[in-house]
């Protein structure tokens, strides 16, 4: 690519990784902020600095927010981070057909055949009519269950089962109402909700059918169970209490088959404490991927900060590796792009 290449860019959405990827995209030797929707009426007509939370010489961009889909499509850019909440299929569709590609943290887009067929169908048209692509990606799913596993698969000729497990404490986390209300912490014990199980398969069991495939073991069955399991002893953490036998840590299975085996696994391990009923070698947060074969490894990934730094630490794990596929997403085809066909994601420093 051109060493002098500058990629024109929005940001679609400023919550906790939107706000993490706007300041990067503004930092960015080699791309200019061009345009930045919010959801939030509050937030339109604010400067991108203010939402980003920079300050001194870099705290007046220039650039304000709107809440209008019309003023983006209208713009002269190269690409739009998608990261709102929820797909929003239209405005995506009219974003590309506008002319902007799209590099999303939404995980709708890992596997075309996955894609509802009427949804893949709009996408590809307006791919076409825009002569634009879309490509999801992220920490999880994305580079851990993607660009990770594809080299260290490249190690082996006859293939087992590759598993993933992915841990995450989130007791340094002072979010209550996400913690207790919504993933349902320090609940009374009580069956596993599957709809939960059922969420995390779709996105999860995409990425993975996405590598199953190119690995010539496509995935005819993607299954998804939940379980959960009780602190042993009350205690406190940032959002409030844990009484003992309440849920302490809870574990989400996404495997994919073929012909009856399975041959690709993601296990989400999130706990408030290691101090559970059940023997589940929960370890610090981040990942362990483990293969078997022929020539089998064991990879495991930590996150050096400290516990109070690491609710600020974590946003840039999701918001970085979009920002970093934006001009290999640039120079693709047209169509819904993947991991496998694109060229490694490379971040560019200078």
């Amino acid at each position: 690519m051109p060493q002098d290449r500058i990629w024109r860019v929005v940001q679609w959405a400023t919550g906790n990784v939107g706000s993490r990827a706007l300041r990067m995209v503004i930092e960015h030797p080699r791309m200019d902020l061009v345009g930045v929707w919010v959801s939030s009426a509050d937030k339109v007509g604010r400067d991108a600095a203010e939402l980003a939370g920079l300050e001194g010489a870099e705290a007046d961009t220039g650039v304000k927010a709107t809440g209008s889909l019309d003023d983006i499509a209208a713009l002269d850019a190269d690409c739009v981070l998608f990261m709102q909440q929820g797909t929003d299929w239209d405005a995506i569709c009219t974003l590309l057909a506008s002319g902007k590609n799209v590099v999303t943290t939404r995980g709708d887009f890992h596997y075309p055949p996955m894609i509802d067929p009427a949804n893949r169908a709009r996408i590809e048209q307006a791919c076409a009519a825009g002569g634009t692509s879309i490509y999801s990606t992220g920490s999880s799913p994305g580079f851990v269950t993607e660009a990770l596993a594809i080299p260290l698969l490249s190690l082996q000729r006859s293939h087992g089962l590759l598993t993933i497990d992915e841990y995450a404490d989130v007791s340094s986390r002072n979010s209550p109402d996400m913690l207790f209300q919504i993933m349902g912490f320090a609940a009374p014990m009580a069956p596993f909700d599957q709809r939960r199980a059922e969420h995390l398969k779709g996105d999860f069991g995409s990425s993975l059918s996405q590598i199953a495939e190119a690995i010539g073991l496509t995935c005819d069955e993607v299954e998804a169970e939940g379980e959960l399991s009780a602190a042993k002893h009350d205690l406190d953490i940032a959002a409030g209490k844990v009484p003992a036998g309440t849920v302490g840590a809870m574990r989400t299975t996404i495997t994919c088959k073929h012909q009856g085996r399975p041959v690709l696994r993601f296990r989400a391990n999130w706990y408030v404490t290691t101090d559970i009923e059940h023997d589940w070698d929960l370890r610090e947060s981040g990942w362990r991927i483990v293969t078997e074969g022929d020539t089998p490894v064991k990879v495991d990934i930590t996150f050096p900060v400290s516990a109070d730094d690491y609710p600020d630490y974590t946003p840039g794990l999701t918001a970085h590796r979009p920002i970093n596929a934006i001009p290999a997403v640039c120079a693709a085809a047209p169509g819904i792009r993947t991991t496998v066909d694109l060229p490694q994601v490379i971040p560019l420093y200078g």
